[in-house]
């Protein structure tokens, strides 16, 4: 079956018993043609550079990219030498995807925050690496090192990927990455102005504005998958956004602050030990419902087959060049990319290659 280069699925969605699942989630994609799979990184059983090397070794066509693993948890040799090492073991099929990360998680950690000048530097000395140079003595914002140095025989394009939320990190996305991938739950005006955005800054940075990717994150939960994950797929994972990083969401999307404010002082949200979408009850979420405006939830894929396929092309119609269909497994996403791929026009996406970073051929 051939490949649908323009949609992607997480790997491992949410909280996996096992890391194993991936092996028949990856075979399962690759069966039904969808074109790319995104890693995203959690430290417990989800350490990205170890799933990476396991999706790259039990598939032959998929893309892959980390969307995200952070820059200042391993040495950018370190991370220089993963990217190189999943390149070659793919055949050129995996991107490098960055991400600025969770500050309260790093205070926690004790872990610097990751800053939009820390990124481009970062950015620039992963592409120096890969095309075999020697830095000595790099002085930047990104960290000081006497001299960083993978193989002086390489001259190899990685590409690279940003996951970008504000407008800072979309116009460094465009400026100095080959694609941007936004996030969940954008609205259709946030997200052609994330798309706008991107594509701006990478027509002003004198690039090709069609030569940088991006992904809409889009959550797809259909109605043939039982009410309980249901709930948990839209609710539970709004809420966990709105715990993580509620100001930002809603600045963002230009939501009421006061409906934010509302979510937290409720006594569940604030006396909750956990991640909502990992440890809340059906009956809790159905609490929690009540907190969110049915809009908030509405930028989504949900419904019959036909339903979720309009919604992800409307996200093709708002300016995005792929559509990740977020938040569910290939089995989950069966009918909806069985009816997806009837419908689509394959013309139209010929020229995206397997690698979710690379430019249109």
């Amino acid at each position: 079956m051939s490949s649908m280069n323009e949609i992607g699925f997480y790997t491992l969605a949410g909280a996996p018993e096992s890391p194993r699942d991936l092996i028949a989630e990856v075979t399962a994609a690759e069966n039904m043609g969808i074109g790319a799979c995104f890693i995203s990184e959690r430290f417990n059983i989800k350490e990205a550079a170890t799933i990476s090397g396991a999706v790259g070794a039990i598939s032959s066509n998929i893309g892959i990219a980390t969307a995200a693993t952070n820059q200042n948890t391993r040495h950018p040799i370190v991370t220089a030498a993963y990217a190189s090492t999943m390149h070659f073991l793919t055949g050129g099929r995996f991107s490098l995807g960055l991400g600025r990360g969770i500050d309260p998680m790093f205070d926690a950690f004790g872990l610097p925050h990751i800053k939009t000048s820390q990124l481009e530097d970062f950015a620039d000395i992963m592409r120096r690496l890969h095309h075999g140079e020697t830095i000595i003595g790099h002085e930047g914002p990104a960290g000081s090192w006497p001299v960083l140095r993978l193989d002086p025989g390489f001259n190899e394009h990685i590409p690279l990927t940003l996951t970008a939320f504000g407008p800072n990190s979309l116009a460094l996305g465009g400026g100095a990455f080959d694609a941007v991938v936004l996030h969940t739950f954008f609205t259709d005006e946030t997200t052609a102005r994330a798309v706008k955005t991107v594509k701006d800054a990478a027509e002003q940075a004198g690039r090709n504005p069609d030569h940088v990717r991006v992904w809409s994150c889009f959550a797809t939960i259909g109605d043939h998958l039982p009410y309980a994950v249901r709930l948990k797929k839209t609710v539970g994972r709004m809420s966990t956004y709105l715990q993580a990083y509620g100001d930002l969401m809603v600045k963002t999307n230009q939501w009421d602050p006061a409906v934010l404010k509302r979510f937290r002082e409720d006594d569940l949200i604030a006396n909750f030990k956990g991640a909502l979408d990992q440890k809340a009850t059906t009956n809790e979420l159905e609490q929690v419902a009540e907190l969110i405006p049915p809009d908030w939830l509405g930028a989504a894929a949900t419904g019959s087959p036909d339903e979720c396929t309009a919604a992800i092309q409307n996200q093709f119609d708002l300016g995005c060049d792929g559509v990740i269909l977020h938040g569910a497994s290939p089995d989950d996403l069966a009918p909806i990319v069985d009816n997806y791929r009837q419908s689509r026009d394959a013309d139209k996406f010929r020229h995206l290659p397997s690698n979710p970073a690379l430019a249109p051929d």
